[in-house]
């Protein structure tokens, strides 16, 4: 098993009361900001579900995944829609969805292991698609207290999709972090859109 996988299903609820309540929603409605109402939105890696239920009750259809058990069963209590268990490197979805949210999960692959996921995710997205992804701000890689991370800055990110054909990069910003004495971290956002 993956440790970082295995690393949710031990702290799953510690995780989930960590970050269910934090205050998200500048970003998310930057996201939604550019999406129909209505539109359908993969929550790629969807943790405790605070993301999917912010979009459920924004009146968009959502579908989430997440690759551990107990975080699945966690964010289906929380929304009320059934959290499907797979892994991002498992996505085989063809101009589905209008958005994909990838918040701090995607930033768990190795390096090499991104470029092929980011090819599924805009195979997964409708033409004129966005995708909103996060990672720690940074040129780490490598596990760090139990999980695996990519760190990417605004170079690296633009060096690892300089191969993708169909996509380009529309807004990037960087914030820090939100929680509790994190917020000397900072963070990589990011939207795309399918060309």
């Amino acid at each position: 098993m993956d440790p970082t996988i295995t690393y949710y299903n031990l702290h799953a609820k510690t995780f989930a009361a960590q970050t269910i309540s934090l205050p998200f929603e500048a970003i998310q409605q930057r996201f939604t900001n550019k999406l129909s109402t209505g539109a359908l939105i993969l929550d790629f890696g969807c943790g405790s579900g605070r993301d999917t239920k912010y979009f459920l009750d924004h009146g968009y259809r959502v579908e989430a995944v997440d690759a551990s058990k107990e975080l699945c069963t966690i964010a289906a209590n929380h929304t009320g829609i059934h959290i499907k268990q797979m892994f991002f490197q498992e996505l085989d979805e063809f101009e589905k969805y209008n958005g994909i949210w990838a918040c701090s999960s995607i930033l768990h692959l190795q390096k090499r292991e991104l470029p092929s996921v980011l090819i599924k995710m805009l195979q997964a997205v409708k033409s004129n698609g966005i995708i909103y992804t996060s990672f720690k701000y940074g040129t780490f890689e490598g596990e760090r207290k139990g999980r695996y991370f990519t760190d990417l800055t605004e170079q690296s990110f633009a060096m690892l999709i300089r191969n993708i054909a169909n996509v380009e990069i529309e807004e990037q910003w960087v914030t820090f972090d939100v929680r509790p004495k994190r917020g000397e971290e900072k963070w990589l956002n990011l939207i795309l859109r399918k060309k």
